[in-house]
């Protein structure tokens, strides 16, 4: 098991509908996450900056990559694609971050 950290970016004034959105999000996308070794995913948000700081644990045997290639992952990218910085193709503009320190 690895942790994997990234981060992304909201436009202003989107913070409480990019909450609203994740407090309903859909169930065959959980499911979809989970499939692909995805667990304890948590997404924070820096207020002043609207950088979303995402951090996540990935089985070793994960297909987290795989992920891009399915219709719902393309869905769900569509429908925050309005609040959020994103690449040509919707998946929102992710910066993998290194780990530096780690108490466990």
């Amino acid at each position: 098991m690895r942790r994997v950290a990234f981060k992304m970016k909201l436009f202003k004034g989107c913070c409480e509908e990019y909450k609203k959105r994740h407090d309903a999000i859909w169930p065959e996308l959980c499911r979809e996450l989970k499939a692909a070794g995805i667990s304890d995913y948590s997404i924070f948000l820096d207020e002043e900056t609207l950088t979303l700081f995402a951090v996540q644990k990935l089985t070793d045997a994960n297909s987290a990559d795989s992920l891009p290639e399915k219709e719902i992952m393309k869905k769900w990218w569509d429908h925050m694609a309005d609040i959020m910085e994103t690449k040509p193709d919707q998946s929102p503009v992710c910066t993998e971050l290194r780990e530096v320190f780690y108490l466990n």
